[in-house]
């Protein structure tokens, strides 16, 4: 799915933020050519997984297909914001995290693209925490166990559409950013929005009470709840 266009104050926000980043470090160095890391973290004898991605300011798409647990490359013309991975393995489960290194700014084009792929046969929870950018969650093909994003001044669109064979949470929290989620169909499905929230849009889901939810939920043999707090700019919730 082609991203959305990012409205103006979107564009502006994410300036803001990068720029309040260079008060840490104004000297750090960037590059005309950006350097690719690859991503490639082994599946072998991994039934469960828990991945963290944390990204300050950039842009991020994550597809599942993998072939191992973890594929794909990331994009960085700053020497010093070269992503940090670490893994750690206990028995069947495995938990990965990427990492954008902290404290470090730099004046000038920023290139820093991270494309990421989650194997589809794997028990996985989620947690994406996006400072400043755009992210494109496109999750519906994952075995998901909860999903968990936490926006600063960005940009999210999460796609949730598929055929999940088992109930599983989704948590959207944060600042002053934009998100999007597109729901799966065929499910049942409870959204509920609250705090500082500006805009809410809702398509698909009937209000009842303090929450939306369709005709599916409680009724099927799978259930996919959705919680959004805090101050999210605006929030598109796309159901059946």
């Amino acid at each position: 799915m082609k991203p959305a266009c990012k409205p103006a104050w979107v564009l502006i926000l994410v300036f803001g933020a990068l720029m309040a980043t260079t008060a840490c470090d104004i000297s750090t160095e960037r590059e005309r050519t950006a350097r690719t890391l690859p991503v490639s973290i082994d599946l072998r004898n991994t039934e469960r997984t828990n991945i963290e991605l944390d990204m300050g300011a950039g842009e991020l798409t994550l597809n599942g297909g993998a072939t191992n647990l973890v594929d794909g490359s990331i994009e960085y013309n700053v020497p010093a914001w070269k992503p940090e991975i670490s893994t750690s393995t206990v028995g069947l489960s495995k938990a990965v995290t990427i990492k954008q290194p902290e404290h470090h700014g730099v004046i000038g084009h920023v290139h820093y693209v991270w494309n990421l792929q989650v194997n589809n046969g794997v028990l996985v929870d989620m947690a994406i925490n996006c400072g400043a950018g755009h992210a494109q969650l496109n999750l519906g093909d994952l075995r998901l166990r909860s999903v968990d994003v936490n926006i600063g001044a960005g940009q999210v669109e999460m796609d949730l559409r598929g055929h999940p064979r088992r109930d599983y949470d989704v948590s959207i929290s944060g600042g002053i950013g934009q998100a999007t989620v597109y729901l799966p169909q065929g499910v049942g499905i409870w959204a509920e929005a609250h705090g500082g929230i500006g805009h809410i849009d809702v398509e698909g889901l009937r209000k009842t009470g303090d929450h939306w939810e369709n005709d599916l939920y409680d009724n099927g043999k799978v259930n996919v709840r959705l919680k959004v707090e805090g101050g999210i700019g605006e929030i598109h919730i796309i159901g059946s």
